[in-house]
């Protein structure tokens, strides 16, 4: 439970990142943007795996290409259901999409398997 905590603010850090560099995205308020992280990381659950098997030859085709637009589907399918958070079209959502997957990875980088933060020490 807390490594999906940690994993929800990592991912509301990157949308508020988006905010501020990604022009046409907004968010109302600090609790929206809190929500918005949670509400992201529940579509990527559930909504995302059925959108990939179904798009799957697209993806194929594109050599994993399709699955940018995928990411950003879900960006703006979380705008749509969230009230306080605005997307102006689909470049807001790609590049939004690209700001939340750069900070995860950033993020990840810094907490293993199990949501703790790690300190890797290697002795010679």
């Amino acid at each position: 439970m807390f490594g999906f905590l940690i994993r929800v603010a990592i991912v509301a850090v990157g949308l508020w990142m988006a905010t501020v560099w990604v022009p046409g995205v907004g968010i109302d308020s600090p609790s929206t943007l809190i929500l918005a992280g949670l509400l992201l990381g529940i579509v990527n659950s559930i909504v995302r795996p059925i959108a990939i098997v179904l798009t799957l030859p697209i993806t194929i085709a594109t050599l994993g290409l399709f699955l940018l637009v995928i990411n950003a589907a879900m960006v703006a399918l979380v705008a749509w259901m969230l009230p306080g958070m605005h997307v102006a079209g689909f470049g807001a959502a790609f590049w939004t999409a690209v700001v939340v997957s750069l900070v995860s990875i950033v993020g990840s980088w810094f907490i293993g398997p199990k949501g703790r933060f790690e300190v890797i020490v290697k002795r010679r």
